[in-house]
């Protein structure tokens, strides 16, 4: 069977890191990958770089076309999207997973779709392409909900959770024409690497652990080896908790120097507890990239703050982790929530905490309730007929404390603190010197978008001119099977 598989454009990029961040579409790849094993044919398409979906599904002529949804913000676009495809493709089955799509369901339950993965693609995807072309029955697919005649069921879950190993390269090949469309800060291209999937701790803003039932699941040394080996000079692993195996971490670092692989630079995101516990981890990795960022959840400024969204831990670990990484190091990055409830002392706190400890190259989202999360769920009431657009951590879902003029006027000035800020302690002269001549368009329109964040303005026009247009129910019934 021919199957298209489709990462949509999210249409809102006009706030936050987005401009720095265009990776590739990994996911697909693995399901790629996953579905070559079981002889079907498979083509990526990635419409965030414009192109015409009429053309391609008109010239692929897939039996079934697979949609990424990864982030709420993303519903609208995803069910566009499917309108597109049942146009273009009237025959083909329309299948919708990803992150969001699996973590909240619910509101890709409309005619265009023929069905939601809810659990890995990897296993699921594959088994529907499978009962399409023998006629078999969907309803013995496990993991799936189906649109039918009398309404939306759902299957059987996964008896076991997908080992990771079972496809264990993803078809990086499907994405070549895109190859140098993808970057991440001044990295360009960038490759998408995933060792370990999935995360066991409880943050409550966070759908993942909810997603996956705190489980933690991570591919062989082997396969994790030969991926790093085959990819390029630069490199964001993808893992939602890198380093949380202690003993498996140091054998696949000790396992790659084995194997000679050395990068230009390496980006992971970890905790900042797990980094002061295993500092010799650290010190095990730091030999294989030139340059190795670290992204920290910091989230807040106080312990309070930490408290408040289950980090558990302390701001006493993100000093010091920071102080581990630099000393070794490391490049060290991050983010903090900014809560539309706070009074103007909780920014003047964030403030004082980055100046004193250097965190100058963190971002600051605005804590957002995402569909999946025990967080959207209690503050439901107050959520519903809020557009998905706005579930960007970009814009405020409820009236902030201050009002939303004083509220954007003091997130700005968060953001005019950092060092995206090219008029602040980073000039565009420095950000210049860090790229080679033929990058310097690219950093320039980078640049150019992130500087929006600092202004006030921006912020307070688009949250007047949002409409409350796209009705979000407090909660979706799932159905039973």
């Amino acid at each position: 069977m021919n199957v298209l598989l489709i990462r949509p454009d999210p249409g809102n990029e006009r706030f936050g890191l987005g401009p720095f961040f265009r990776v590739e579409p990994l996911g697909l790849e693995y399901v790629a990958s996953a579905l070559r094993g079981r002889g079907h044919e498979p083509e990526i398409v990635d419409l965030r770089f414009g192109r015409s979906l009429a053309a391609v599904a008109q010239r692929a002529r897939p039996g079934l076309v697979g949609i990424a949804c990864m982030h709420a913000l993303e519903y609208d676009r995803v069910i566009e999207t499917a309108r597109q495809v049942r146009r273009a493709c009237p025959g083909a089955f329309i299948l919708v997973g990803g992150h969001a799509a699996a973590a909240f369901p619910g509101p890709l339950q409309v005619p265009e779709i023929d069905a939601i993965c809810v659990d890995d693609g990897e296993e699921v995807v594959p088994a529907v392409a499978d009962a399409i072309s023998a006629r078999r029955r969907l309803e013995d697919v496990p993991a799936l909900l189906l649109n039918r005649p009398d309404g939306w069921i759902s299957t059987r879950t996964l008896e076991v959770r997908t080992g990771l190993d079972a496809v264990p390269i993803p078809a990086r090949d499907l994405v070549a024409r895109d190859r140098n469309r993808y970057h991440c800060l001044l990295f360009k291209p960038v490759w998408l690497v995933e060792t370990a999937r999935g995360c066991p701790f409880r943050c409550n803003f966070c759908s993942v652990w909810q997603l996956y039932g705190r489980s933690f699941r991570e591919r062989s040394i082997g396969a994790v080896v030969d991926d790093l080996a085959a990819v390029g000079d630069a490199v964001f692993i993808a893992d939602d908790l890198f380093w949380n195996h202690p003993e498996r971490s140091r054998e696949l670092a000790e396992a790659l120097i084995r194997r000679g692989v050395r990068k230009r630079w390496i980006l992971v995101q970890t905790r900042t507890d797990l980094v002061c516990r295993h500092a010799d981890l650290l010190e095990a990795w730091r030999p294989i990239a030139k340059d190795f960022d670290i992204f920290f959840g910091l989230e807040a400024a106080s312990d309070a703050g930490l408290a408040s969204v289950t980090k558990d831990a302390g701001v006493a670990s993100s000093i010091e982790a920071a102080r581990i990484s630099r000393a070794l190091g490391y490049g060290v990055t991050g983010n903090f929530l900014v809560d539309p409830d706070w009074d103007e002392s909780r920014f003047q706190e964030l403030w004082g905490f980055v100046a004193k400890n250097g965190f100058q190259r963190a971002g600051y989202t605005i804590l957002t309730p995402l569909p999946g999360t025990d967080l959207f769920q209690k503050l439901a009431p107050i959520l519903e007929g809020q557009p998905w657009f706005k579930y960007d951590m970009h814009h405020v879902l409820w009236e902030p404390r201050l009002g939303a003029r004083r509220f954007f006027e003091l997130y700005a000035e968060t953001w005019r603190r950092s060092i995206l800020n090219t008029s602040g302690e980073k000039t565009w002269i420095e950000w210049m010197r860090q790229v080679r001549p033929a990058q310097i368009p690219y950093l320039t329109r980078v640049l150019l978008r992130t500087q929006r964040m600092m202004k006030a303005e921006a912020y307070l026009k688009e949250h007047a001119q949002a409409q409350r247009t796209s009705p979000v129910a407090p909660a979706y019934a799932i159905p039973a099977s």
